[in-house]
Parts: C-alpha cells; structure tokens; sequence
C-alpha cells in the first residue's frame, strides 16, 4: 500500500471495529426520529402538497445521519489519538499533509456513506421513495459526507480535550444539522426565517439531496451544488493548510 491507502485502511478498520457504536447506533437513533415524528405528523402534514410526512422525513434522516457521522469519525480519531499519545507514531512516518487529508476525509466518507445506507435501508421500509433524479441524490451525499469529513478533521486539530470537541459539535454542528430542514421545510416558515434559512450551509445540503428522491426542492438545485462546492472548497483549503503546518500536532 501507498502511506495515505494504509493510513485510510487503517481509519476504516478504527470504525468498522466498533461498528454497533458506529454505525448500527446512529441507524437506531434515525428510526426513533422517525417512529415519533411520522407517528405524530403524518396524518396533519403534507409536504409540497403532494408529499406525505414520512416521505419528506425519510431523506432528510439519511442525510443528517451521512453529515453527523462523517464529522464525527476524523473528529473522534484525532482527539483521541491526541489525548491518548498514539499520534506521535503518525509525526514519525514520511506521510505527507495531503496524505493524512485524503486518509481522514476519505474515511468519513466511507463511515458517513455507510450509516445513511443504513438509515435508508432501515427507514425505507415505512414509505415509498421515488428516484426521479438518482445522480443528484450520490452526489450531494458523497460532497456533504466529504465536507462534514473536512469539518471534523479541522475541529479534531483544534480541540485539545473531549469537552472542547462536544462544545464544537452541540452548539454549531448539531444546531445548523437541526435547523437546515430535516423535519420540515422551510416554506412552512415566515418570510424572515427563510431569509435566515438560506445562510446555513447545511440546508443546501439536505435540500439537495431531497430533490433527487422527489424532483422537488425549496432552491434549484444547482444553487445548492454551488454553495456545497463552495463550502467544500473552502474548509479543505483551510483542513490542508492545517496540516501542512502541523497545527496543534507538531508543536
């Protein structure tokens, strides 16, 4: 293997050790949501005046779950291998900082693609989904799990403790996840909340990734492509440069 393959190997096989936390817990989580949200929702609520609930909630579900575990594998592996020590045996090693890039976000994608494949396994079974656009709906789950990846990695380098790495994710990734349109859509908000709607990056995403179930969306969704693309663009300069010059690593 080349360093970045073995390093990747190496991060999948972290997850994947521990796959009933991983991966079989976030699909448990994402049925209760929708066990109690469908069951409470379902017969008072359409969605674009066509959808059922639980259809709306079925995409949403998956996707929020692809972007919160996406985050929380380069996240976690990074703070632990900060705190337990093991992380000098990595500084040792001739890999590069592109190298420990494509190694840690490409993981995230894996576990992010493999938990939303999960949920919607699980999920699907209570609705019937369309696929009216099937590339769209790869393509916005591959780029949101690669930007959530990138997030974390960069909030993985950052925090120096467990409590610093929680903060970062209860009160900016969990929030902006809730609030971008998972359990209901933004049409059904006031003029003003729309507006604020449409500043959160994760929106984009999970809209998106809706339209290509249903053909329906609150913003084309080639808008959403160009604010996701952008976002990505953006956080991976700042993940690489990050460590290119070792932040928080090598000092």
């Amino acid at each position: 293997m080349m360093g970045w393959q073995a390093l990747f190997y190496k991060e999948v096989l972290r997850f994947w050790k521990v796959a009933f936390q991983t991966v079989a817990a976030p699909v448990m989580t994402a049925v209760l949501y929708l066990l109690i949200f469908g069951h409470v929702l379902e017969g008072s609520v359409k969605v674009y005046n066509q959808l059922s609930y639980t259809a709306f909630l079925v995409p949403g579900l998956v996707m929020m779950s692809v972007l919160q575990n996406a985050f929380a594998n380069s996240s976690s592996s990074l703070i632990q291998s900060k705190i337990m020590g093991n992380m000098v045996f990595l500084l040792l090693t001739p890999l590069s900082h592109w190298s420990w890039f494509f190694a840690y976000v490409g993981s995230s994608i894996v576990r992010g693609l493999v938990v939303g494949a999960g949920v919607f396994l699980v999920t699907a079974w209570f609705s019937h989904l369309s696929f009216v656009a099937p590339l769209w709906i790869l393509l916005f789950a591959f780029l949101g799990a690669a930007l959530m990846g990138t997030l974390g990695l960069i909030a993985g380098l950052w925090a120096e403790k467990f409590d610093q790495l929680a903060a970062f994710q209860n009160f900016f990734i969990m929030p902006l996840t809730f609030l971008s349109g998972v359990f209901y859509s933004i049409q059904s908000l006031g003029p003003f909340w729309q507006s604020v709607s449409h500043f959160n990056p994760f929106f984009y995403m999970i809209d998106g990734f809706r339209y290509g179930f249903f053909g329906v969306s609150d913003v084309a969704p080639e808008l959403s492509l160009a604010v996701v693309g952008v976002f990505l663009a953006v956080v991976s300069a700042i993940g690489v440069n990050l460590l290119r010059i070792g932040y928080k690593i090598r000092s």
